[in-house]
């Protein structure tokens, strides 16, 4: 089995004066064909506006850096808008029309990802704009718009006539956009930074795991999702998903070394990761980390709402269960081999801190 799982940087799509679109193309890296996933990017410069806009793909929203105004508008409900920061997951299920808005003076970025089995390309995403010089407007006559919004022509030429913009506009310093409200983040985000752990091991690493029960609203994307902060030179346990989920992990901070082994006990992948990189782990197959001295952090996306991973070292590993004269057979090793094997790691789980 022949695959490319090297990971890959975003190439920018498109761009405007409040900012600029960024994605991973399917060519570049064929996992998110295969696996049809999709990855984007979204990057607003102060007063940036990236306009009104629904796609073709459930997803999950996660906030890189900065902070800012996201509208977001369920099929048949109210706009909500929120203040986002850095750390936030959103859930963006099928049907939704978002808008994202940066108000301050640093750089917002947004991180996409996505389930594209219902996309018009496997691997991406594809957005349709309500404004802009490719919105729906710019597609009808003036007669079907005059119609449908019950508008006199001279108005349906304004609206059609002053849109300029692609996709992402810088507004007006002094236009004054939509004030966000404290009680629509209620259900619709959750900061990953600051959410209750779901692991903590000294000296090894944290997580996060995005879920139904923290956020109602991914069980309509049908994806999990999780924010892993390893330590400097610490060790991610090898592990697999054994639901048959795909992982695909951005990289949002630091480096470090990764490994990939698949069918038939062969590596598939010996890397080196780096912040802004985009790699997917096909299903089953076993990925372990070591960061680098200064830590690694990763925001991933699983392809299922309530992920279940098995993993392969440390207290709650397989070998744990297994039954000694089993490992000494499997192993064709003799006793004290086997009792030095599963002496070690009786305490740590998932993560292991640097040796001594």
């Amino acid at each position: 089995m022949d695959l490319d799982l090297s990971p890959k940087l975003a190439k920018k799509v498109y761009s405007g004066d409040g900012g600029a679109y960024y994605a991973w193309c399917p060519n570049e890296l064929p996992m998110l064909r295969e696996s049809n996933i999709g990855a984007a990017k979204l990057a607003l410069q102060k007063n940036g506006l990236a306009m009104p806009r629904y796609s073709d793909s459930a997803k999950v929203a996660y906030v890189l850096q900065g902070s800012g105004v996201a509208g977001i508008v369920l099929p048949e409900k109210e706009e909500k808008v929120l203040a986002i920061k850095k750390g936030d997951a959103i859930a963006l299920p099928f049907g939704v029309v978002t808008w994202w808005y940066n108000n301050q003076d640093a750089e917002l970025v947004i991180l996409f990802l996505g389930d594209t089995k219902t996309a018009h390309k496997a691997g991406s995403f594809t957005d349709f704009f309500l404004t802009g010089s490719n919105g729906i407007f710019t597609g009808f006559s003036t007669e079907f718009v005059s119609r449908a919004w019950d508008l006199e022509e001279s108005v349906v030429k304004a609206l059609v006539g002053q849109q300029l913009g692609k996709g992402i506009v810088k507004v007006d310093t002094d236009f004054k956009m939509p004030e966000p409200r404290a009680e629509h983040r209620n259900g619709m985000a959750l900061n990953c930074e600051e959410a209750p752990l779901d692991v903590d091991i000294k000296n090894g690493g944290k997580v996060v795991v995005l879920n139904t029960k923290n956020l109602p609203l991914v069980g309509e994307v049908g994806l999990g999702a999780d924010l892993v902060r390893l330590n400097g030179s610490a060790m991610c346990s090898p592990g697999f998903s054994c639901d048959s989920a795909l992982q695909v992990t951005y990289i949002v901070r630091g480096s470090g070394r990764a490994q990939v082994v698949g069918v038939d006990g062969k590596r598939v992948l010996e890397t080196t990761v780096k912040a802004g990189n985009l790699f997917i782990v096909p299903r089953f197959f076993v990925v372990s980390k070591i960061a680098d001295p200064d830590g690694l952090e990763w925001f991933s996306i699983v392809t299922t709402p309530n992920p279940v991973f098995t993993h392969l070292a440390g207290r709650t590993s397989v070998w744990k269960a297994l039954s000694p004269q089993v490992l000494q057979a499997s192993f064709n090793v003799s006793p004290d081999v086997e009792q030095k094997f599963s002496s070690k790691r009786k305490a740590e789980e998932i993560f292991f801190p640097p040796p001594n």
